[in-house]
């Protein structure tokens, strides 16, 4: 069977499932993965012949796609700041909003030439400590998360990339102190409120960690309060606190923030959200 002719059925097959920029998007992603094969390499090959077991693996990413599974789980791996990251059911697909975070965080330390002290709180895949390892070759690194299949994957993403992160598991609702001190803190906890469920496509809904994404809605901003009150105690003054939040709550989080006595900033995504917070640390002493 030409390629050809199996992408006009890819095409046919999802139509109805996902725009066509999206499938197009799926499309190359799988044909890279699958037949190392760029967008350029596929054009100048128009008669390309795939394989028994190259449909095969095709078929099965259809199937897959038509459920809404994301593309990401179906090739077990994303990229994240021009990085490889292995991904699973267990732990958050990379967001470009957290690429953005990342480097966020990067253009304020350009300058920095000290050695310094960073710590992650909620590792996830591990892209945010991995990607600041991969850039900051005189930082010390530091992550930590409750689940311990997320640090798995954390640890096996920080191998292949070639960078050295201290991975811990731990729950930061029970951490009473972080017991050292820190020049930054930066987190991407939980902040979706079951309120904005209906707001979700079924490829996150049916496909991505609970635990890494939803908050109760009484009380949606629990996980900003406990890192705020732990970092105004053990991120050194002057240090600063990075968080990405809730687009609904930009405002109370700044406000929550800045009643810990940080000096505190919103900045808005490519698409105009509030989508992160800087926070510098002022007060010398414990809240």
């Amino acid at each position: 069977m030409h390629l050809s002719d199996f992408k006009k059925v890819f095409f046919e097959k999802l139509s109805d499932f996902y725009p066509e920029t999206e499938v197009q998007s799926f499309y190359f992603l799988l044909t890279q993965h699958y037949l190392g094969k760029t967008r350029l390499d596929l054009a100048l090959e128009p008669k390309y012949e795939l394989s028994e077991e190259q449909r095969e693996q095709f078929q099965k990413a259809l199937l897959r796609l038509k459920k809404y599974e994301p593309v990401q789980h179906i090739l077990e791996e994303t990229e994240f700041y021009g990085l490889r990251f292995k991904v699973s059911k267990e732990v958050l697909i990379p967001r470009p909003e957290t690429e953005e975070l990342v480097s966020w965080i990067l253009e304020d330390l350009a300058s920095e030439e000290k050695s310094i002290r960073i710590l992650d709180i909620g590792s996830g895949s591990g892209c945010i400590p991995v990607s600041l390892a991969k850039n900051l070759n005189t930082a010390e690194v530091h992550s930590w998360d409750v689940s311990e299949e997320a640090l798995k994957i954390a640890i096996f993403n920080a191998k292949i990339n070639n960078v050295n992160v201290d991975f811990q598991l731990k729950d930061i609702m029970k951490t009473v102190d972080l017991e050292q001190q820190y020049d930054l803190i930066v987190s991407n906890p939980p902040y979706v409120r079951n309120l904005e469920k209906k707001e979700m496509h079924s490829n996150v809904l049916d496909h991505e960690p609970e635990l890494a994404l939803y908050v109760d809605d009484e009380d949606a901003l629990i996980f900003y309060r406990k890192i705020s009150e732990l970092a105004a105690k053990n991120l050194k003054t002057g240090g600063s606190l990075y968080f990405e939040i809730n687009q609904y709550l930009g405002k109370e989080t700044l406000r929550l923030v800045q009643g810990f006595g940080f000096e505190a900033e919103l900045k808005k995504d490519i698409f105009g959200n509030d989508r992160m917070l800087k926070a510098i640390r002022i007060n010398g002493g414990e809240l």
